[in-house]
Order: structure tokens, then C-alpha cells, then sequence
């Protein structure tokens, strides 16, 4: 009897604890909308799993990491990833890694992981690396704080995830890296594409009151990355302003208003946006819901008349928070203004213009 008893007792403790560090599985994708009907069921969270009997040495190998990536583009850098997309076998595994070339004053721009931290090797090359924490406590005597190193062949950095972080080549000679990360599909959220480049764009006016800017300033940062063709010789964005109009008039309205500028006051509601539509359930209204996912940047702008209220709930007891433009442009102490001029391919004045928004008040 007391044999049986201590078996109880042994298995009320493992029941206990299997309770106890019981959670929902982490996500291995943006997200992953359930269906009533699993016959309508496309997407698994992660990958569908092969036969086991029908399994092959194959489904383990990836090869080509030994070659260098065309580095020929705008950022001077190429990521050759290998996770779950490219191999197959890392399903389920929680790893993954990615092979990273750089030319000289190439850059990989700021981004962030949302399902992984990684560990950074260089083995050729010096590269200038770091990332910005996630919203301080106390914001109004605190900052977004950056950390940075130089790193030299052997050197391993790490980034925890879902952090802003960078890697610029400051040598003279190109540079190798290879990263790996606790995912078998970490992801990655470049800023400037997500902020500036989304499809379709984020109204200019909202992310005017978020960077605390103009809207021209706007306009040109998403020239930059919401192009869609050609027009004649000119190079379109997606209001259809050729970008060296864009820059020419961003120009002149820096000689107008000076530098760092004097704009006039712009009250709230003169700010143009979309007809509030509650009655849409797709838009959300009163006492409606809306998720939001794991990692991915996200923002809530109130184009009503009125004030308005919400609540969020959160799967931590501490979520964080990073407010992309106070992490970018204001972090402490300040990323270098070369690093960020390259990363959002903008003059470097821009870059300094934008920082002055978010260091103004600790000047």
C-alpha cells in the first residue's frame, strides 16, 4: 500500500509539473489562422511532415554555403539562409543558420529576428555590429539603449531576439559571416522595407506623426522602397513622383524652412485619413477585436473625432516594446548616421534630420 502510495505521489508531482510548464507552441511562421473545417486546412504551424518510411540522407543536406553571394545591390550584402524553406529536415529541429557576404561599406540593415536570437561568427573581414534594447521603463529619462562592437575574424556576437540590429563592413576588404539561430524559420522584419516599403504603403500621415516629421520627409523615405516602375528615364514610387523630384522638392522646402527646420503648426485634425468606416468588420469598431501577432510591427492611429479607448492582453508578463522610431533614431547613444543613411538609402542629412526629432528633448 505505501508502494502504491509513493507511485502516486511520484506521478501527482510529474502531472503537476507537465502543468506547470505546459504553453502553446511557438510560433514557426506570422501566424496561423485556424479553420472550423480542416478540409479547408492549408498551412500548418511549420511544415507538414513526411512519411518517415519515405525519409532520405537527402532531406538532411543542404550544400553551397562554401560560395560567395552577389553582393551587387544597393546594401552591398547578400544573406544565403538556410532554414526549414531550404532544408527540410529542420522541421521541428528549432535551428537554423544562414551564410552572410559583404562587400566593402556593405550592410545588413536593421532588422529583427521575431522567432530567435542569433549567434554571429565572422570569419573574414571587420564588420561593425549592434542592437538597440526594447523600450526602456522609464522612457521620459531613458532611451532605447544601442550596444555595439567591432568584430574581427573568430569574434561571435549575439543578438537576442526580436531586437533591432545591424552589420556594416568598415573594412576595406569583403566579409564573411555565418549566423545561427534557435528556429527552424527565425524570420526576419527589415525596418525600412516594413515601415517604409509595406504593400500597400502605411499612410504617409500616420508614420508622419510616429517620426515626428513632415510629410514630404515621408514621401521621400518611401520613394525609396515602394517603387513600381519605370516612367521615361525616371524611376517611379508609388505616388508617382519621379524620386529626384521627390529630392529636389524635399530640397527646397530645407532651404524654405531652414535646417533643422520650422515648420507651422499643423493642428490634428488637419491631418488627411481615411473616413472612419465602424460599420466595416474588416476596419474594427466599437467593442471589436483585432490581433496582433508575435514580433511583427504593427501601430494604431485614432481618425476619429473623439478620443478613444482600448485594451490589449498579452501572452507575457513582460511583452516589451520597441518603438521603431525611438530604437532607430533615438537610440543612446546614436547608431552611426553612415550606417542608417545606407541602410534607408537616403543623404546622410535626412538621417541627421530624423535623430534631432528623438534627441531633442535630452540635448
Amino acid at each position: 500500500m505505501k508502494m502504491s502510495f509513493g507511485l502516486c505521489s511520484i506521478f501527482l508531482v510529474f502531472w503537476l509539473a507537465s502543468i506547470a510548464y505546459a504553453s502553446d507552441p511557438s510560433q514557426l511562421q506570422d501566424f496561423c489562422v485556424a479553420v472550423p473545417d480542416a478540409k479547408n486546412a492549408v498551412f500548418v504551424n511549420g511544415k507538414f511532415c513526411k512519411n518517415p518510411n519515405m525519409v532520405v540522407s537527402d532531406d538532411f543536406l543542404f550544400q553551397g554555403l562554401n560560395k560567395a553571394g552577389n553582393t551587387s545591390n544597393n546594401l552591398g550584402s547578400v544573406v544565403t539562409p538556410v532554414n526549414v524553406n531550404q532544408l527540410e529536415g529542420l522541421n521541428t529541429l528549432g535551428v537554423s543558420m544562414a551564410r552572410l557576404d559583404f562587400a566593402p561599406n556593405g550592410i545588413n540593415p536593421p532588422h529583427t529576428h521575431p522567432r530567435a536570437t542569433e549567434a554571429f561568427l565572422l570569419v573574414e573581414g571587420t564588420l561593425y555590429v549592434g542592437f538597440v534594447t526594447s523600450n526602456p521603463a522609464d522612457p521620459t529619462t531613458q532611451k532605447n539603449k544601442l550596444f555595439t562592437k567591432y568584430l574581427h575574424p573568430g569574434d561571435v556576437f549575439v543578438f537576442p531576439q526580436g531586437l533591432i540590429h545591424f552589420q556594416f563592413n568598415v573594412g576595406k576588404t569583403n566579409a564573411v559571416a555565418f549566423a545561427s539561430f534557435g528556429s527552424q524559420n527565425p524570420g526576419t522584419i527589415t525596418v525600412a522595407n516594413a515601415v517604409f516599403g509595406s504593400d500597400p504603403k502605411i499612410n504617409p500621415d500616420v508614420l508622419a506623426k510616429a517620426f515626428q516629421v513632415e510629410k514630404n520627409i515621408i514621401d521621400y523615405l518611401q520613394a525609396q522602397f515602394c517603387r513600381k516602375g519605370y516612367g521615361g528615364k525616371s524611376f517611379f514610387h508609388c505616388t508617382g513622383m519621379p524620386i529626384k523630384a521627390s529630392a529636389d522638392k524635399l530640397t527646397r522646402e530645407i532651404e524654405k524652412f531652414g535646417y533643422p527646420p520650422v515648420f507651422p503648426v499643423v493642428k490634428d485634425e488637419e491631418i488627411a485619413v481615411p473616413e472612419a468606416k465602424p460599420e466595416d468588420e474588416n476596419e474594427g469598431g466599437q467593442n471589436q477585436a483585432g490581433g496582433k501577432f508575435k514580433g511583427l510591427i504593427h501601430f494604431q492611429f485614432n481618425v476619429g473625432k473623439t478620443n478613444a479607448v482600448a485594451f490589449a492582453s498579452f501572452g507575457s508578463q513582460n511583452p516589451g516594446t520597441i518603438t521603431v522610431a525611438n530604437a532607430v533614431f533615438g537610440s543612446d547613444p546614436k547608431i552611426n548616421p553612415d550606417v542608417l543613411a545606407k541602410a534607408f538609402q537616403v543623404e546622410k542629412n535626412i538621417i541627421d534630420y530624423l535623430q534631432a526629432q528623438f534627441w531633442s528633448n535630452y540635448n
